[in-house]
């Protein structure tokens, strides 16, 4: 029998997301034995220069080396492929996929795949994620390549405070009702499909509104990654 080949995690923004990515992979694999789940080297390194500092406060160093270092470390390791659980860090996907010669699972063009399936052209997309995100147009740009439209809530200082308040304090109140009343700002705006885009918020994902058509998209990156590990073995 052919051992599976490993999926690399570009980890540690936050520590806590890379672990639910690893314990939602847990869950979504059917196994009756520790050789039936997905091998994964994960590098969780929590010193990646802050995305925030570098992309809203312009005044940080670039993440995008320490990243590029960490792909070809997991790559040298033996990884067939790489996943990264921050949505922010997409913004460096290109110093990533330049360092190696293996796919990162990139999850904005996951993202807008699913929802070009979901709405089709003219679709109207609501995010719900960090202000880095919005400020560099991640989202926008492979949406609106699909005929999709954006929309965003009003304030972005609400949700920068609730992205900080849980890596400080985990799922707290403040941040599960500022989730709520984005979800609930976008779905108003007309919002058919909304993306929890930031690893924090994917902590408190129960937390929008009621009824909405809401996706995660760590688990699309789950989703992903099975399907890698399937084709890799057939």
């Amino acid at each position: 029998m052919s051992l599976q080949r490993p999926i690399g995690i570009l980890g540690g923004m936050g520590p806590e997301a890379t672990i639910l990515l690893q314990r939602k992979l847990l869950e979504a694999v059917p196994a009756r034995d520790d050789s039936d789940h997905i091998p994964l080297l994960i590098d969780m390194n929590t010193q990646v220069p802050s995305r925030i500092a570098h992309l809203i406060e312009g005044t940080g160093t670039d993440p995008g080396p320490t990243l590029a270092d960490m792909a070809r470390r997991l790559e040298t390791a033996g990884a067939v492929a790489l996943a990264m659980p921050c949505n922010t860090a997409h913004h460096y996907a290109g110093a990533i996929a330049e360092a190696v010669d293996i796919p990162l699972l990139n999850m904005v063009e996951l993202a807008a795949d699913h929802a070009a399936r979901a709405l089709g052209p003219g679709g109207c997309v609501g995010m719900l994620a960090s202000p880095a995100v919005r400020r560099t147009q991640l989202f926008e740009k492979a949406l609106s390549a699909r005929g999709l439209l954006v929309t965003w809530p009003a304030k972005d200082a609400p949700m920068l405070a609730a992205i900080r308040a849980i890596k400080i304090e985990g799922r707290c109140d403040m941040a599960r009702d500022t989730l709520l009343a984005a979800s609930q700002e976008v779905a108003a705006a007309g919002a058919g499909l909304q993306f929890v885009a930031c690893s924090e918020f994917s902590l408190i994902a129960d937390s929008v509104a009621q009824g909405a058509n809401a996706v995660d998209t760590v688990d699309l990156l789950v989703q992903a990654i099975i399907a890698k590990t399937q084709s890799d073995r057939d």
